[in-house]
């Protein structure tokens, strides 16, 4: 009886790297097209989460305003006319993710009032950049340019926010420091102690934040 052998030492071409790109370019679509399928699973694993009690209203809230927010730029790099909509790329990738599709039209975390206006989505983007600015500082991230932004942004959108009382002490903080960074060249770092006390500052002002959501 003859005896044929399949196995992958026959036929080494089975043993081949499968490209998925030819050129950077197709290579940098493969990549957007990876991150906006994780941004969009990550956001319904965490919508599962909140609904099993199994994460805390803050760590949600903060969680699920940067997932929507990384959501927007992730979808802005393959929008287009394969992917008018983020139906259209769930349904090519067969992606089922309804409470993530829930979130994302509804555009804020589902313990933020819907006040049908803009209130919730200035919180949202709050919350966001405070969590964005705290985990720089945790991968040791320093640099001015790196910092500055964020801040910038986080200390506009907590002056347009009615809710706080006039002269809160966390914009004032958020304030001082951009004072600081200010001073400072692109690539200058802050030093080990300012970078400590930032984060404190930052942790502080976001505990306090919340808190006065809460009781609104």
């Amino acid at each position: 009886m003859t005896s044929y052998n399949l196995g992958p030492d026959s036929r080494p071409e089975l043993m081949e790297e499968v490209r998925l790109y030819r050129n950077p370019r197709e290579r940098e679509k493969i990549d957007n097209l990876a991150e906006l399928f994780a941004v969009i699973n990550t956001l319904q694993c965490l919508e599962k989460a909140y609904i099993k009690d199994s994460v805390k209203n803050k760590e949600y809230t903060g969680n699920c305003s940067k997932l929507l927010v990384q959501f927007k730029a992730a979808f802005k790099q393959v929008q287009g006319e394969e992917f008018p909509t983020v139906e259209a790329f769930m349904a090519k990738y067969r992606l089922d993710a309804p409470a993530a599709v829930e979130r994302i039209k509804e555009d804020r975390p589902i313990t933020i009032k819907d006040d049908k206006g803009n209130t919730s989505k200035l919180i949202a983007e709050i919350v966001a950049l405070f969590i964005t600015a705290m985990d720089k500082l945790k991968l040791d991230i320093r640099s001015m340019d790196d910092l500055h932004a964020d801040l910038k942004d986080l200390g506009d959108n907590l002056g347009r926010l009615s809710l706080l009382p006039p002269g809160w002490g966390g914009r004032t903080k958020i304030v001082g420091w951009l004072e600081v960074l200010g001073t400072m060249q692109a690539s200058d770092e802050l030093d080990e102690v300012q970078a400590r006390q930032l984060s404190f500052d930052l942790e502080s002002a976001y505990n306090d934040f919340n808190k006065i959501l809460h009781s609104s």
